[in-house]
């Protein structure tokens, strides 16, 4: 895990023990509100056209980044439950993936890796 990671790791747990939180922060609870988070970026762009979407205003990008805060927030506090690294799972999951999509068959395409 990196330092900053690590280090934003200690402060959510710090924030939580602090508020008598832990109690709440169960892989169940955690998963949930990975979820639940995630819906609400997804709300930012409901109803956006393409071009919309990819020219948000600024008080939309100040949203946008306070959501995936809460996200980030609620997967680490998830990952760290299990002593997941991460940047670690990251990079496996897309040595992974390199093989599942070689370039030769996924570029220019959106085809699942069955379907190539």
């Amino acid at each position: 895990m990196t330092d900053r990671i690590a280090a934003l790791s200690a402060t959510l747990a710090a924030f939580a023990h602090e508020r008598d939180w832990e109690q709440f922060h169960t892989p169940k609870n955690l998963a949930m509100a990975l979820s639940v988070e995630a819906s609400e970026i997804v709300e930012i762009f409901q109803w956006l056209t393409e071009a919309q979407s990819k020219r948000l205003p600024p008080e939309k990008v100040q949203h946008l980044r306070e959501e995936l805060a809460d996200t980030f927030v609620s997967l680490l506090k998830l990952a760290d439950h299990y002593k997941v690294d991460l940047i670690e799972a990251a990079h496996q999951k897309l040595e992974k993936n390199a093989k599942k999509y070689p370039v030769e068959k996924a570029k220019g395409s959106a085809k699942k890796y069955n379907e190539l």
